[in-house]
């Protein structure tokens, strides 16, 4: 099994996640930085100091986070060796897609698991490097689940 390397809160009010988990628990932060995908414009932000991050996300409600309007716990992000192997093997394990960032050209998906009220996200490990660049230069790799396909 390999480890999550962040945990994902969508949020109404970023500022105030940011605010509020820095007096509670000491978290410490990166500067948010502003995207877009598809139509759906967000402000995200990734904790200072290493794996597991905390990322959270600021979105306007009914896009790949849902309903953004009130905070809550919406993904735990992994790296894998090959997206479309780990979607497929979600996918025929009864883990429905609920979003792939592959189509707006981000090797990325989330997957819905009710037992957990959330969703599991798979991260190409393609984008570790360039994700390492913005959110926590010079750290050091991090594991990927191996897929194989078939």
């Amino acid at each position: 099994m390999t480890g999550f390397y962040h945990v994902c809160f969508a949020v109404p009010d970023l500022a105030a996640a940011m605010r509020d988990l820095t007096a509670a628990a000491g978290v410490a932060w990166r500067d948010p930085a502003g995207g877009r995908i598809g139509e759906w414009d967000y402000q995200i932000v990734f904790s200072a100091g290493g794996a597991p991050f905390i990322e959270l996300i600021e979105a306007a409600p009914g896009g790949p986070w849902g309903d953004t309007s009130r905070p809550g716990f919406h993904h735990l992000g992994f790296w894998t060796s090959d997206l479309a192997a780990g979607a497929a093997r979600l996918t025929e394990g009864g883990f429905a897609e609920t979003f792939s960032g592959c189509p707006y050209g981000r090797a990325f998906g989330y997957h819905r698991v009710d037992s957990i009220g959330a969703a599991v996200e798979l991260v190409d490990e393609s984008l570790q490097a360039s994700f390492l660049d913005a959110w926590d230069p010079g750290g050091p790799p991090m594991p990927a689940i191996g897929e194989s396909a078939g």
